[in-house]
């Protein structure tokens, strides 16, 4: 044999080296899924938004079609309550949340928001009809609200100063109106 053929035969045996575009794919696809997955593990360990910071901003439709954000309504003190028309605990509150929101809203200085959270916009409507909720409410499309705000359920209710701080999270349902004036009124009078 010459050495000719020796070079020959072992290049045949040798084989050849290519990408695996298919390992490749695979890794990188785990690797985004890890990433993923490790976000959303941290945003449950952050818990609920924290009182005295910044509200998170939010925009939502109402069922009567207008857009309303938490920037639309800087300079006001925000209601912003999470309900839905199959929670028993939400009707123990609503009277007194309209009840409320009839007393501030000549003031002008006050905004109560209602986010309908996983419900039907059927069974919402006749929800806002039965307890005659005057105030805007619409849904919380793909639950990014309620997202935001990190609920646990419902109700809960936020309330936001005047400059867009949380200043208050009550995680069940008011047990009486001046539950909410209480609330309320301190940040008409405290800038």
């Amino acid at each position: 044999m010459t050495s000719e053929n020796l070079t020959t035969n072992e290049e045949l045996i040798q084989p050849k080296t290519r990408p695996q575009w298919g390992r490749i794919f695979v890794w990188g696809a785990l690797a985004v899924l890890l990433a993923i997955v490790g976000l959303a593990l941290l945003r449950n360990q952050q818990g609920p938004v924290q009182i005295g910071k910044p509200a998170p901003d939010f925009s939502l439709t109402t069922f009567e079609g207008e857009p309303i954000s938490l920037e639309s309504l800087s300079g006001k003190v925000v209601l912003l309550n999470f309900w839905a028309s199959w929670c028993k605990p939400c009707e123990q509150e609503a009277a007194d949340l309209e009840e409320a929101w009839r007393f501030y809203k000549p003031r002008g200085d006050v905004a109560f928001v209602g986010i309908d959270w996983t419900d039907t916009e059927p069974n919402a409507m006749e929800y806002l009809a039965k307890f005659d909720i005057t105030y805007p409410n619409g849904p919380d499309l793909g639950t990014r609200i309620s997202q935001a705000y990190r609920t646990t359920g419902v109700p809960e209710t936020y309330i936001i100063d005047k400059q867009g701080n949380l200043r208050y999270i009550k995680i069940s349902p008011f047990l009486s109106i001046q539950e909410i004036y209480n609330i309320i009124d301190p940040l008409l009078t405290n800038p």
